[in-house]
């Protein structure tokens, strides 16, 4: 599915659609390809009334909806899975709450079944490619 950033809550809201009861989402893109940009279109989808900012330097971020939570997770800057598993992410992956995991490569061995997958793509300065697929 392609789409324009300015139609990006859109987009947002069919990827919400698409991915059912799941509630894990692994985001796949490389820098700039928007994958902060769609997560913070998928909280506002949610009812996140918050500042939503990348955790890239806290790895997680933490925001409230009307049914629940909704946990950001940037793991560029990880330099083993050990630091994932020492900050207790797989209670967060069951929580039964949202999860918005970029930068999922970091921590093969510590991800859900059962997560939808998104692979964003660069077509142009203002547009996009989603590819969802769900595990």
């Amino acid at each position: 599915m392609g789409y324009n950033l300015k139609d990006i809550a859109i987009a947002a809201k069919s990827v919400l659609t698409e991915a059912g009861t799941r509630k894990v989402f692994l985001f796949h893109g490389e820098m700039g390809a928007g994958k902060t940009t769609l997560i913070k279109a998928l909280c506002k989808q949610l009812g996140v009334d918050e500042s939503i900012t990348s955790p890239t330097f806290s790895i997680v971020n933490e925001y409230h909806i009307p049914k629940g939570k909704i946990y950001h997770f940037d793991f560029y800057r990880l330099k083993n899975q050990t630091e994932a598993m020492d900050m207790g992410c797989e209670e967060y992956f069951y929580s039964g709450d949202y999860c918005f995991i970029e930068w999922p490569e970091m921590i093969p061995d510590l991800l859900p079944i059962n997560c939808v997958d998104i692979s964003l793509s660069v077509l142009s300065n203002n547009r996009r490619e989603i590819r969802i697929d769900k595990k």
